[in-house]
């Protein structure tokens, strides 16, 4: 029993290590931005765009892999050391990685929608809402890593694979919107 606390003490502590760098490297992205911003507004567009594309890059990869990890906790045993280390995985990856770039990806994104666009079209108002979309299944897998750290996780990994398909369809659509403007 000791030596699992140990353990579990010592993951915890470099998964402290893991979210102080991650927050310390937010910091300087957004104060790089800010400089930006505040030293050169007639150049900040483009840069604010390749802010913007980087952060969606690194929120879609970790709304991709998320549940692709909750489909395999799923079918671990409860309380084993598989799924301990799977807990550890979700953890880190919802508040290192994919927290961080949805926030910078809104940020960023609303910026450019208003400066680019002024909010207007009807294409911008519909990848919005597809955002918003992309943004609860954010929410509903932030609440899931909670259950399956809890051991409450009463879904099977059938329904995992399901929602592992969510994020892919609702990032093809924005991809369309954005590029081919349809309306």
């Amino acid at each position: 029993m000791t030596g699992t606390n140990d353990a579990n003490s010592g993951a915890d502590s470099s998964g402290a290590g893991a979210m102080r760098r991650a927050a310390i490297a937010i910091v300087i992205f957004l104060v790089l931005a800010a400089l930006l911003f505040l030293f050169g507004p007639d150049d900040f567009y483009p840069w604010a765009k390749a802010i913007h594309v980087i952060a969606v890059i690194s929120w879609m990869a970790g709304m991709l892999y998320l549940p692709r990890l909750l489909v395999y906790h799923a079918d671990a045993e409860k309380g084993s050391v598989q799924s301990e280390t799977f807990k550890v995985m979700e953890r880190r990856l919802l508040r290192g990685i994919i927290n961080p770039a949805m926030i910078i990806t809104w940020v960023f994104g609303l910026w450019l929608a208003w400066k680019g666009f002024g909010f207007q079209g009807g294409w911008l108002h519909a990848k919005i809402a597809a955002v918003l979309g992309l943004s609860a299944v954010h929410g509903y897998l932030a609440g899931a890593v909670r259950k399956f750290a809890e051991d409450r996780n009463e879904k099977p990994a059938k329904h995992w694979r399901i929602v592992n398909e969510i994020p892919t369809l609702l990032m093809v659509a924005i991809v369309v919107l954005v590029i081919v403007k349809p309306f």
